[in-house]
């Protein structure tokens, strides 16, 4: 979920007593799958910026190697008193330290240009599967397996990519340095020096490995409580007007506290494990330095050299020195990676999980419905048939149960709506109204029967105005035209009417001054200067611009009698004059409409054809709900 629960992949132990994250082949194959996000194909911006590193990387070990024999070549001109030598071998010395320092930087440049692009990859990736369809809205409610999505796709993608930027020269360039300083090494001390070398490395990885495994499953447990903590405050964001009604000022602080010590407390255990991790990292470093020199003794005191004089010999020790110095240090850098490596793969763990679930939940499919719901149809495009067809939703014998519980609601329900038809689901809190209109929705998935939808979403066939109203970030007009990209229908200055005289009949006049205007950008968040009232009245002047040929809006949770309290009378007439059939929840019937009083009662009002006083004509049965509810549904026709 969002944002409280304790997920199943966000903490040490997966779900149903699954193992915690750790370097092993779970991990190698999420982190696989990250890649091919990250290098899509040939030529790809990433696999383009990864060669030009590549050659970068290797130009400058090249002229690494030519700084790293000039200690060598000083000596010699220096026991020699050559002068004339020493001015050339200075100027070569500068000329290589300003090239070496121009690569490296370009190096460090291409690293920063590849986390852009990484991030943007991954990012987008992971937008385009959690936007499909419904598939946010799975995530978010219907699973609990998940936690905090926002911080995974937000915070751990960043992370990730700019690790791994940072390991990116230094990984690529290895196996071309190691095989190099390898030969040299091998021709300098003979097999003695490589072999020595190979085996301090094997023991350090063997070492390292051993001490990163747990690190990486307290690090995913880290980084889930780090959202955990974030969602609190800003839940207390969210409500705090709520919150400060019920002067919850003390008790918010101690259940935020509560969270913060529990982060703290796992960031302690996270530091305690890292310490071994550094301190075997610090050890190998140093014995490194100590074993080059092991090394280089052998072949002299074994007389190998001992035709040279002491100048010739103390070049070709600070030159043999030079190359074992950097083999042994090429393994060191690998063996320094080890604690960005624990990182990297909590993040590829916490974010590959993400992956996976986000690619489940999009291939669930409910046949042909699923493709209907997904999203809206602007240009009356829906399926084979462009034009909607006179019904609308067609339920057949459909049993409902609450997909986490499990709870029965609705059995056998076979409803038909369509146009000229005025639908309202009464009945008390949680006997199933909301969780009905989710279903025509294509939120929930019904148990049995069927469910066709027979026109497309948008303002060519319907429309649902949620119980909680949504604004996005934007302007008053994007507001109204929510959730259109652009204005629909283009029309210039006739649309600005249209839009002024809805908010006009939704009763906020004032809110177009408050706004400076339709197009004037707010920085604002609307739910903060906005009254429920207001909230629900602006979600009213959205339906009457839309002008859907269905409407579904849904009863408020703050107020029984919604139309009653929200709108004016004017309003609850304009919503039946635009829409051809309108389809709405209340907690309580409204008595001078002459609906049904129940517990749950499905109301079908059909319009009259002429324009007479009498009312609509109105017939019903009873239809059978789950047994043993205390409920009732009834449909008038």
């Amino acid at each position: 979920m969002a944002g409280g629960s304790a997920g199943a992949g966000g903490a040490g132990a997966g779900a149903g007593g699954r193992p915690g994250p750790r370097l092993d082949g779970l991990f190698l194959r999420r982190f696989l799958r990250l890649q091919a996000v990250l290098f899509p194909g040939w030529p790809s911006p990433g696999a383009l910026m990864f060669l030009t590193l590549l050659c970068v990387a290797l130009l400058e070990q090249l002229v690494i190697y030519q700084v790293g024999v000039i200690p060598s070549q000083y000596y010699e001109v220096l026991g020699n008193k050559d002068f004339s030598g020493f001015k050339t071998l200075t100027a070569v010395a500068l000329t290589l330290i300003v090239a070496n320092s121009t690569l490296k930087s370009f190096d460090q440049f291409i690293c920063n240009m590849m986390y852009v692009s990484w991030r943007k990859s991954l990012t987008e990736y992971l937008h385009s599967c959690y936007f499909q369809g419904q598939v946010y809205y799975s995530l978010h409610v219907l699973r609990e397996d998940i936690d905090n999505p926002d911080q995974r796709i937000s915070q751990d993608v960043e992370r990730f990519c700019r690790q791994l930027s940072s390991m990116a020269s230094k990984l690529i360039i290895s196996p071309f340095t190691l095989a190099y300083y390898t030969y040299q090494c091998f021709h300098s001390t003979g097999w003695l020096g490589p072999v020595s070398i190979f085996g301090y490395f094997i023991i350090g990885t063997i070492v390292n490995k051993v001490l990163m495994s747990p690190i990486v499953s307290k690090l995913v447990q880290q980084e889930k409580l780090e959202g955990d903590f974030r969602f609190k405050h800003m839940q207390i964001r969210v409500n705090a007007e709520p919150a400060a009604f019920y002067r919850a000022g003390r008790v918010e602080h101690m259940r935020t506290d509560r969270r913060l010590q529990s982060l703290l407390q796992t960031q302690r255990e996270l530091i305690g494990k890292e310490l071994w991790l550094y301190i075997g990292i610090n050890t190998f470093d140093y014995l490194g330095s100590i074993l080059s020199y092991v090394i280089i003794a052998i072949p002299i005191f074994s007389g190998v050299y001992g035709d040279l004089s002491p100048t010739e010999l103390s070049a070709l020790v600070s030159k043999n020195a030079f190359v074992s110095i950097y083999l042994i240090g090429c393994f060191s850098q690998l063996i320094d990676l080890s604690s960005t490596v624990t990182d990297v793969a909590g993040y590829t763990h916490r974010i590959g999980e993400l992956q996976e679930t986000l690619l489940s939940l999009g291939r669930k499919k409910n046949n042909s419905y699923s493709e209907a719901k997904a999203s809206w149809d602007l240009d009356g495009h829906s399926g084979e048939d462009p034009v909607p067809r006179d019904t609308a939703f067609l339920l057949e014998r459909m049993t409902l149960s609450v997909p986490s519980s499990g709870k029965l609601l609705i059995k056998d329900l076979s409803l038909r709506i369509s146009q000229g038809n005025s639908v309202m689901i009464v009945g008390n809190t949680g006997t199933g109204k909301t969780s009905l209109l989710r279903v025509l929705g294509g939120l929930w998935e019904s148990t049995q029967g069927s469910i066709k939808m027979l026109t497309c979403f948008g303002p060519r066939g319907v429309v649902f105005l949620p119980q909680r109203p949504f604004f996005t970030d934007g302007s008053l007009r994007e507001q109204v035209i929510y959730p259109l990209k652009e204005i629909y229908p283009v029309s210039g200055s006739a649309d600005d009417e249209r839009i002024v005289r809805f908010l006009e009949l939704a009763g906020l006049t004032d809110l177009l001054a408050r706004a400076g205007g339709l197009d004037e950008h707010v920085d604002w968040n609307w739910y903060d200067i906005l009254s429920p009232g207001e909230m629900q009245r602006l979600s009213f002047a959205r339906l009457f611009y839309l002008q859907p040929k269905y409407a579904g809006p849904m009863a408020p949770e703050e107020g029984p009698s919604w139309h009653a309290h929200w709108l004016p009378r004017k309003e609850v007439c304009m919503l039946g004059s635009m829409a051809s059939a309108a389809i709405s929840e209340a907690h309580e019937p409204l008595q001078r409409c002459g609906w049904n009083v129940g517990n749950l009662a499905v109301t079908q009002q059909k319009k009259r054809r002429s324009s007479g006083r009498n009312g609509p004509e109105r017939s019903q049965k009873q239809l059978p709900l789950a047994d043993g509810a205390n409920s009732f549904a009834y449909i008038d026709c």
